[in-house]
Protein backbone atom coordinates (compact mmCIF):
# COMPACT_ATOMS: atom_id res chain seq x y z
CA UNK A 1 0.00 0.00 0.00
CA UNK A 2 1.62 3.55 -0.80
CA UNK A 3 1.75 5.76 1.68
CA UNK A 4 -0.75 7.92 2.29
CA UNK A 5 -1.99 10.68 4.26
CA UNK A 6 -3.40 9.60 7.96
CA UNK A 7 -5.58 12.69 7.87
CA UNK A 8 -6.83 11.41 4.59
CA UNK A 9 -7.38 7.96 6.02
CA UNK A 10 -9.83 9.41 8.62
CA UNK A 11 -11.54 11.66 6.84
CA UNK A 12 -15.23 12.22 6.70
CA UNK A 13 -17.74 12.88 3.82
CA UNK A 14 -16.49 14.40 0.81
CA UNK A 15 -16.92 18.63 0.69
CA UNK A 16 -15.48 19.54 -2.56
CA UNK A 17 -16.23 17.52 -5.96
CA UNK A 18 -12.91 17.34 -6.25
CA UNK A 19 -12.66 15.37 -2.78
CA UNK A 20 -15.32 13.29 -4.03
CA UNK A 21 -13.81 11.86 -7.11
CA UNK A 22 -11.13 10.03 -5.08
CA UNK A 23 -13.97 8.13 -3.52
CA UNK A 24 -14.77 4.65 -4.06
CA UNK A 25 -18.29 4.85 -4.50
CA UNK A 26 -18.67 8.42 -5.78
CA UNK A 27 -20.97 7.14 -8.59
CA UNK A 28 -23.53 6.05 -5.81
CA UNK A 29 -23.53 9.49 -4.38
CA UNK A 30 -25.19 12.76 -4.85
CA UNK A 31 -21.95 14.37 -6.17
CA UNK A 32 -22.07 13.13 -10.06
CA UNK A 33 -25.58 14.98 -10.36
CA UNK A 34 -24.68 18.28 -8.18
CA UNK A 35 -21.81 18.15 -10.37
CA UNK A 36 -24.03 18.06 -13.63
CA UNK A 37 -26.28 20.53 -12.45
CA UNK A 38 -23.41 22.72 -11.62
CA UNK A 39 -22.71 22.17 -15.27
CA UNK A 40 -26.14 22.59 -16.68
CA UNK A 41 -26.43 26.27 -15.26
CA UNK A 42 -22.86 27.29 -16.14
CA UNK A 43 -24.30 28.21 -19.84
CA UNK A 44 -27.06 29.70 -18.57
CA UNK A 45 -25.20 31.99 -16.37
CA UNK A 46 -22.41 32.16 -18.86
CA UNK A 47 -25.06 33.57 -21.46
CA UNK A 48 -26.42 36.23 -19.16
CA UNK A 49 -23.22 37.75 -18.73
CA UNK A 50 -22.09 37.70 -21.89
CA UNK A 51 -25.70 39.10 -22.91
CA UNK A 52 -24.96 41.56 -20.62
CA UNK A 53 -21.41 42.88 -22.02
CA UNK A 54 -22.45 43.13 -25.91
CA UNK A 55 -23.74 45.92 -26.11
CA UNK A 56 -20.36 47.73 -24.61
CA UNK A 57 -18.57 45.42 -26.33
CA UNK A 58 -20.06 45.92 -30.09
CA UNK A 59 -17.79 48.57 -30.91
CA UNK A 60 -15.05 45.75 -31.30
CA UNK A 61 -17.47 43.62 -33.16
CA UNK A 62 -17.66 46.52 -35.66
CA UNK A 63 -13.58 46.96 -36.03
CA UNK A 64 -13.48 43.57 -36.45
CA UNK A 65 -16.01 43.27 -39.10
CA UNK A 66 -14.21 46.36 -40.65
CA UNK A 67 -11.06 44.90 -40.17
CA UNK A 68 -12.11 41.67 -42.25
CA UNK A 69 -14.25 43.16 -44.81
CA UNK A 70 -14.26 43.36 -48.20
CA UNK A 71 -14.36 47.20 -48.68
CA UNK A 72 -10.58 48.81 -46.81
CA UNK A 73 -11.31 50.82 -43.31
CA UNK A 74 -8.96 53.58 -42.24
CA UNK A 75 -6.71 51.92 -39.65
CA UNK A 76 -7.45 55.27 -37.29
CA UNK A 77 -11.45 53.88 -37.57
CA UNK A 78 -10.72 50.58 -36.64
CA UNK A 79 -8.19 51.79 -33.20
CA UNK A 80 -10.66 54.14 -32.45
CA UNK A 81 -13.19 51.38 -32.66
CA UNK A 82 -11.08 49.39 -30.38
CA UNK A 83 -10.74 52.16 -27.97
CA UNK A 84 -13.86 53.24 -27.39
CA UNK A 85 -14.93 49.79 -26.89
CA UNK A 86 -11.91 49.03 -24.55
CA UNK A 87 -13.57 52.19 -22.34
CA UNK A 88 -16.92 50.91 -22.79
CA UNK A 89 -16.04 47.74 -21.39
CA UNK A 90 -14.39 48.49 -18.47
CA UNK A 91 -17.37 50.96 -17.80
CA UNK A 92 -19.29 48.07 -17.46
CA UNK A 93 -17.55 44.89 -16.58
CA UNK A 94 -17.46 45.67 -12.88
CA UNK A 95 -21.11 46.53 -12.80
CA UNK A 96 -21.64 43.26 -14.46
CA UNK A 97 -19.99 41.27 -12.38
CA UNK A 98 -21.59 42.68 -9.47
CA UNK A 99 -24.46 40.07 -9.62
CA UNK A 100 -22.87 37.38 -11.42
CA UNK A 101 -20.65 37.00 -8.76
CA UNK A 102 -24.09 37.06 -6.23
CA UNK A 103 -25.25 33.85 -8.35
CA UNK A 104 -22.08 31.80 -8.52
CA UNK A 105 -21.29 32.20 -5.18
CA UNK A 106 -24.54 30.40 -4.41
CA UNK A 107 -24.06 27.71 -7.13
CA UNK A 108 -20.80 27.17 -6.11
CA UNK A 109 -22.05 25.56 -2.89
CA UNK A 110 -23.06 22.50 -5.56
CA UNK A 111 -19.25 21.30 -5.78
CA UNK A 112 -17.71 22.81 -3.08
CA UNK A 113 -19.81 22.97 0.54
CA UNK A 114 -16.65 24.86 2.28
CA UNK A 115 -17.43 27.88 3.31
CA UNK A 116 -15.99 30.67 0.82
CA UNK A 117 -16.02 33.91 2.78
CA UNK A 118 -15.61 37.65 2.37
CA UNK A 119 -19.32 37.96 0.09
CA UNK A 120 -20.48 39.68 -2.00
CA UNK A 121 -19.96 43.76 -1.16
CA UNK A 122 -22.85 46.19 -1.64
CA UNK A 123 -20.59 48.61 -3.14
CA UNK A 124 -21.44 52.48 -4.44
CA UNK A 125 -20.48 52.85 -8.25
CA UNK A 126 -17.38 55.03 -7.53
CA UNK A 127 -15.84 52.22 -4.95
CA UNK A 128 -16.44 49.34 -7.34
CA UNK A 129 -14.12 50.72 -9.90
CA UNK A 130 -11.21 51.38 -7.17
CA UNK A 131 -12.19 48.11 -5.30
CA UNK A 132 -9.47 44.98 -5.65
CA UNK A 133 -12.31 42.37 -5.45
CA UNK A 134 -14.33 44.28 -7.64
CA UNK A 135 -12.34 43.64 -10.34
CA UNK A 136 -11.17 40.19 -9.74
CA UNK A 137 -14.86 39.53 -9.97
CA UNK A 138 -14.63 41.25 -13.23
CA UNK A 139 -11.87 38.82 -14.07
CA UNK A 140 -13.84 35.61 -13.56
CA UNK A 141 -16.70 37.15 -15.21
CA UNK A 142 -14.70 37.69 -18.26
CA UNK A 143 -13.00 34.17 -17.85
CA UNK A 144 -17.01 32.63 -17.44
CA UNK A 145 -18.42 34.26 -20.54
CA UNK A 146 -15.89 33.04 -22.79
CA UNK A 147 -13.76 29.64 -21.65
CA UNK A 148 -16.63 28.79 -18.95
CA UNK A 149 -19.21 29.07 -21.81
CA UNK A 150 -16.98 27.09 -24.76
CA UNK A 151 -16.17 24.08 -22.46
CA UNK A 152 -19.57 24.22 -20.34
CA UNK A 153 -21.48 23.90 -23.53
CA UNK A 154 -19.05 21.47 -25.55
CA UNK A 155 -19.59 19.32 -22.45
CA UNK A 156 -23.31 20.06 -22.58
CA UNK A 157 -23.19 19.02 -26.29
CA UNK A 158 -21.51 16.14 -26.06
CA UNK A 159 -23.91 14.76 -23.36
CA UNK A 160 -26.63 15.47 -25.18
CA UNK A 161 -25.59 13.79 -27.99
CA UNK A 162 -24.60 10.43 -26.56
CA UNK A 163 -28.56 10.55 -25.03
CA UNK A 164 -29.73 10.93 -28.28
CA UNK A 165 -27.11 7.97 -29.63
CA UNK A 166 -28.40 5.91 -26.50
CA UNK A 167 -32.37 6.02 -27.49
CA UNK A 168 -31.29 5.69 -31.48
CA UNK A 169 -32.80 2.54 -31.51
CA UNK A 170 -36.50 3.86 -29.96
CA UNK A 171 -36.06 6.94 -32.83
CA UNK A 172 -35.02 4.22 -35.25
CA UNK A 173 -38.44 2.37 -34.21
CA UNK A 174 -40.74 5.12 -34.90
CA UNK A 175 -39.57 5.60 -38.41
CA UNK A 176 -36.88 8.43 -38.28
CA UNK A 177 -33.46 7.35 -39.75
CA UNK A 178 -30.45 8.82 -37.61
CA UNK A 179 -27.19 9.66 -39.28
CA UNK A 180 -23.99 9.39 -36.76
CA UNK A 181 -21.13 10.60 -38.65
CA UNK A 182 -21.01 8.47 -42.02
CA UNK A 183 -23.05 6.10 -41.09
CA UNK A 184 -27.09 6.25 -41.54
CA UNK A 185 -29.21 3.97 -39.26
CA UNK A 186 -32.48 2.32 -40.54
CA UNK A 187 -33.27 -0.15 -38.25
CA UNK A 188 -33.02 -0.81 -34.87
CA UNK A 189 -30.06 -3.64 -34.86
CA UNK A 190 -27.85 -1.12 -36.87
CA UNK A 191 -28.56 1.01 -33.52
CA UNK A 192 -28.34 -1.16 -30.86
CA UNK A 193 -24.02 -1.45 -30.92
CA UNK A 194 -24.06 2.54 -30.89
CA UNK A 195 -26.88 2.67 -28.11
CA UNK A 196 -24.78 0.08 -26.36
CA UNK A 197 -21.14 2.29 -26.65
CA UNK A 198 -22.44 5.43 -25.89
CA UNK A 199 -24.32 4.31 -22.54
CA UNK A 200 -20.80 3.13 -21.36
CA UNK A 201 -19.49 6.42 -22.13
CA UNK A 202 -22.18 7.75 -20.03
CA UNK A 203 -21.99 5.69 -16.82
CA UNK A 204 -18.47 7.48 -16.91
CA UNK A 205 -19.16 10.82 -17.84
CA UNK A 206 -19.69 12.13 -14.67
CA UNK A 207 -16.00 11.92 -13.45
CA UNK A 208 -15.07 14.60 -16.97
CA UNK A 209 -18.05 16.66 -15.45
CA UNK A 210 -17.13 16.39 -11.86
CA UNK A 211 -13.08 17.27 -12.95
CA UNK A 212 -14.95 20.47 -14.82
CA UNK A 213 -17.07 21.32 -12.09
CA UNK A 214 -13.97 21.16 -9.73
CA UNK A 215 -11.55 22.96 -11.93
CA UNK A 216 -14.55 25.86 -12.24
CA UNK A 217 -15.16 26.22 -8.58
CA UNK A 218 -11.38 25.84 -7.97
CA UNK A 219 -11.44 28.96 -10.35
CA UNK A 220 -14.71 30.43 -8.63
CA UNK A 221 -12.79 30.05 -5.25
CA UNK A 222 -9.39 32.04 -5.99
CA UNK A 223 -10.78 34.71 -7.44
CA UNK A 224 -14.50 35.22 -5.77
CA UNK A 225 -13.14 34.66 -2.11
CA UNK A 226 -12.54 37.65 0.05
CA UNK A 227 -9.56 39.26 1.43
CA UNK A 228 -11.61 38.91 5.38
CA UNK A 229 -10.98 34.88 4.92
CA UNK A 230 -7.63 35.31 3.79
CA UNK A 231 -7.34 37.76 6.98
CA UNK A 232 -8.63 35.32 9.26
CA UNK A 233 -6.41 32.64 7.98
CA UNK A 234 -3.40 34.65 8.54
CA UNK A 235 -4.58 34.96 12.11
CA UNK A 236 -5.75 31.34 12.62
CA UNK A 237 -1.38 30.19 11.91
CA UNK A 238 -0.49 33.26 13.85
CA UNK A 239 -2.69 32.15 16.89
CA UNK A 240 -1.52 28.43 16.32
CA UNK A 241 1.75 29.13 16.38
CA UNK A 242 1.32 31.08 19.92
CA UNK A 243 -0.66 28.02 20.83
CA UNK A 244 2.65 25.79 20.37
CA UNK A 245 4.99 28.06 21.96
CA UNK A 246 2.40 28.32 24.85
CA UNK A 247 1.72 24.74 24.98
CA UNK A 248 6.07 23.45 25.05
CA UNK A 249 6.49 26.59 27.36
CA UNK A 250 3.69 24.94 29.96
CA UNK A 251 4.82 21.55 29.10
CA UNK A 252 8.54 22.15 30.42
CA UNK A 253 7.06 24.36 33.44
CA UNK A 254 5.33 21.10 34.41
CA UNK A 255 8.13 18.83 34.05
CA UNK A 256 10.49 21.42 35.84
CA UNK A 257 8.25 21.33 38.49
CA UNK A 258 7.52 17.64 38.65
CA UNK A 259 11.52 17.39 38.67
CA UNK A 260 13.00 19.77 41.05
CA UNK A 261 9.58 19.52 43.54
CA UNK A 262 7.58 16.02 43.61
CA UNK A 263 10.73 14.24 42.62
CA UNK A 264 13.20 15.77 44.91
CA UNK A 265 10.69 14.75 48.33
CA UNK A 266 10.02 11.37 46.81
CA UNK A 267 13.95 10.96 46.87
CA UNK A 268 14.04 12.32 50.29
CA UNK A 269 11.06 9.96 51.45
CA UNK A 270 12.59 7.03 49.74
CA UNK A 271 15.95 7.73 51.46
CA UNK A 272 13.90 7.79 54.81
CA UNK A 273 11.99 4.80 54.26
CA UNK A 274 15.31 3.09 53.37
CA UNK A 275 16.71 3.92 57.03
CA UNK A 276 13.64 2.96 59.12
CA UNK A 277 14.03 -0.05 56.89
CA UNK A 278 17.53 -0.91 58.16
CA UNK A 279 16.83 0.49 61.95
CA UNK A 280 13.86 -1.76 62.44
CA UNK A 281 14.85 -5.55 63.65
CA UNK A 282 13.42 -7.65 61.04
CA UNK A 283 11.17 -9.34 63.53
CA UNK A 284 9.44 -6.44 64.74
CA UNK A 285 5.89 -5.86 63.71
CA UNK A 286 6.26 -2.49 62.02
CA UNK A 287 9.10 -3.76 59.58
CA UNK A 288 7.09 -5.41 57.50
CA UNK A 289 5.21 -2.09 57.05
CA UNK A 290 8.10 0.00 56.27
CA UNK A 291 9.52 -2.57 53.95
CA UNK A 292 6.27 -2.49 51.96
CA UNK A 293 6.52 1.23 52.28
CA UNK A 294 9.47 1.61 50.71
CA UNK A 295 9.32 -0.86 47.88
CA UNK A 296 6.38 1.30 47.02
CA UNK A 297 7.90 4.59 47.10
CA UNK A 298 10.70 3.42 44.77
CA UNK A 299 8.44 2.17 42.34
CA UNK A 300 6.27 5.39 42.60
CA UNK A 301 9.52 7.43 42.12
CA UNK A 302 10.63 4.87 38.94
CA UNK A 303 6.71 5.66 37.21
CA UNK A 304 7.24 9.38 38.32
CA UNK A 305 10.32 9.50 36.42
CA UNK A 306 9.16 8.07 33.18
CA UNK A 307 5.94 10.42 33.91
CA UNK A 308 8.68 13.27 33.66
CA UNK A 309 10.78 12.20 30.85
CA UNK A 310 7.30 12.07 28.60
CA UNK A 311 6.33 14.93 29.14
CA UNK A 312 9.58 16.27 28.05
CA UNK A 313 12.58 14.35 27.97
CA UNK A 314 15.54 15.69 29.75
CA UNK A 315 17.73 14.89 27.48
CA UNK A 316 16.14 16.20 24.13
CA UNK A 317 16.28 19.48 26.06
CA UNK A 318 19.80 19.36 26.63
CA UNK A 319 21.58 17.35 24.10
CA UNK A 320 18.61 17.63 20.71
CA UNK A 321 16.95 15.30 18.71
CA UNK A 322 19.55 12.76 17.82
CA UNK A 323 20.78 11.92 21.38
CA UNK A 324 16.81 11.43 22.59
CA UNK A 325 15.91 9.33 19.38
CA UNK A 326 19.01 7.35 20.69
CA UNK A 327 17.23 7.17 23.76
CA UNK A 328 14.87 5.69 22.82
CA UNK A 329 16.19 2.90 21.10
CA UNK A 330 17.67 1.81 23.91
CA UNK A 331 14.63 1.67 26.12
CA UNK A 332 12.76 -0.08 23.29
CA UNK A 333 11.49 -3.54 23.85
CA UNK A 334 12.89 -4.41 20.32
CA UNK A 335 16.34 -3.54 18.87
CA UNK A 336 16.01 -0.32 17.18
CA UNK A 337 18.42 0.69 14.66
CA UNK A 338 18.97 5.08 14.47
CA UNK A 339 19.94 6.55 11.53
CA UNK A 340 19.80 10.76 12.44
CA UNK A 341 21.82 13.23 9.74
CA UNK A 342 20.32 16.31 11.75
CA UNK A 343 22.45 19.80 12.21
CA UNK A 344 23.35 20.52 16.25
CA UNK A 345 19.62 21.72 16.92
CA UNK A 346 16.28 22.45 15.82
CA UNK A 347 13.60 24.52 16.72
CA UNK A 348 12.29 22.78 20.14
CA UNK A 349 8.62 22.58 19.03
CA UNK A 350 10.16 20.78 16.01
CA UNK A 351 12.30 18.41 17.96
CA UNK A 352 9.53 17.73 20.41
CA UNK A 353 7.03 16.92 17.72
CA UNK A 354 9.16 14.32 15.69
CA UNK A 355 10.28 12.71 19.28
CA UNK A 356 6.75 11.63 20.07
CA UNK A 357 6.31 10.68 16.94
CA UNK A 358 9.23 8.35 17.13
CA UNK A 359 8.00 7.19 20.87
CA UNK A 360 4.22 6.66 19.66
CA UNK A 361 5.34 4.91 16.14
CA UNK A 362 7.66 2.52 18.64
CA UNK A 363 5.40 1.85 21.53
CA UNK A 364 3.52 1.10 18.55
CA UNK A 365 5.28 -1.66 16.73
CA UNK A 366 6.21 -3.44 20.27
CA UNK A 367 2.74 -3.73 21.30
CA UNK A 368 0.62 -4.76 17.99
CA UNK A 369 2.85 -5.18 15.11
CA UNK A 370 5.52 -8.20 16.57
CA UNK A 371 8.14 -7.37 14.71
CA UNK A 372 11.79 -8.28 15.09
CA UNK A 373 13.69 -5.05 14.37
CA UNK A 374 13.00 -0.97 14.04
CA UNK A 375 14.47 1.06 12.13
CA UNK A 376 14.48 4.82 12.57
CA UNK A 377 15.91 7.38 9.94
CA UNK A 378 15.77 11.64 10.63
CA UNK A 379 17.30 13.64 8.46
CA UNK A 380 16.70 17.45 6.79
CA UNK A 381 15.52 17.83 3.43
CA UNK A 382 14.41 20.93 1.31
CA UNK A 383 13.82 22.47 4.82
CA UNK A 384 11.91 19.94 6.57
CA UNK A 385 13.00 17.26 8.92
CA UNK A 386 11.88 14.13 7.82
CA UNK A 387 11.71 11.48 10.33
CA UNK A 388 10.58 7.67 9.40
CA UNK A 389 9.82 4.59 11.61
CA UNK A 390 9.74 1.45 10.01
CA UNK A 391 9.35 -2.01 10.82
CA UNK A 392 8.98 -5.51 9.70
CA UNK A 393 6.28 -6.64 11.38
CA UNK A 394 2.59 -8.02 10.34
CA UNK A 395 0.86 -4.38 8.83
CA UNK A 396 -2.46 -3.58 8.89
CA UNK A 397 -2.06 -0.81 11.22
CA UNK A 398 -5.60 1.43 10.76
CA UNK A 399 -5.83 5.32 11.98
CA UNK A 400 -9.37 4.76 12.40
CA UNK A 401 -8.97 2.09 15.41
CA UNK A 402 -7.54 4.03 17.53
CA UNK A 403 -6.70 8.06 18.99
CA UNK A 404 -2.54 7.18 18.46
CA UNK A 405 -1.92 7.89 15.02
CA UNK A 406 -5.09 10.29 14.54
CA UNK A 407 -3.45 12.42 17.69
CA UNK A 408 0.02 12.45 15.98
CA UNK A 409 -1.50 13.11 12.84
CA UNK A 410 -3.09 16.39 14.30
CA UNK A 411 -0.12 17.23 16.20
CA UNK A 412 2.50 17.27 13.23
CA UNK A 413 -0.29 19.43 11.54
CA UNK A 414 -0.18 21.85 14.32
CA UNK A 415 3.43 22.52 12.78
CA UNK A 416 1.55 22.72 8.90
CA UNK A 417 3.72 19.48 8.65
CA UNK A 418 1.74 15.83 7.41
CA UNK A 419 1.88 12.38 8.40
CA UNK A 420 2.02 9.66 5.95
CA UNK A 421 1.31 5.90 6.68
CA UNK A 422 1.87 2.59 4.54
CA UNK A 423 0.73 -0.37 6.72
CA UNK A 424 -0.67 -3.03 3.97
CA UNK A 425 -1.91 -6.37 5.61
CA UNK A 426 1.60 -8.50 5.78
CA UNK A 427 4.16 -5.74 6.69
CA UNK A 428 5.76 -3.75 6.78
CA UNK A 429 4.71 -0.80 8.70
CA UNK A 430 6.10 2.73 8.34
CA UNK A 431 5.23 6.04 9.49
CA UNK A 432 6.80 9.29 8.23
CA UNK A 433 6.34 12.89 9.25
CA UNK A 434 7.43 15.98 7.96
CA UNK A 435 7.87 18.74 9.38
CA UNK A 436 8.36 22.54 8.13
CA UNK A 437 11.60 23.64 10.46
CA UNK A 438 13.10 26.92 8.41
CA UNK A 439 15.66 27.45 10.65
Amino acid sequence: MPPVSVGAMIRGKPKTALEALTRRRFLLGSWPWRALAHLLGTPVVAGAAALALFPPALPWAVALANATGPAPVPWETVLLLVLVGGVLLGAALPVVAAPVARVERWRLRLVDTRPLGGGSRRLGLPRRYTDAAAWREAGYTVLLASAGALMSTALCGLLFILGVITVSPLLVLSGEPIVIGVDTLTAPEQAVGYAVGAALVLVAAPYPVALLAAAHAAVGRALLGGEPLRAELVEVSRSRARLVDLFEAERRRIERDLHDGAQERLVGLTLRLGLARVDLPPDSPAHDDVVAAHDQAKQLMTELRELVRGIHPRVLTDRGLAAALGELADRSAIPVAVEADLPERLPAPVEATAYFVVSEALANAAKHSGATGVSVTARVRGGALVVEVADDGVGGADPAAGTGLTGLADRVAVLDGRLLLSSPAGGPTAVRAELPCAR
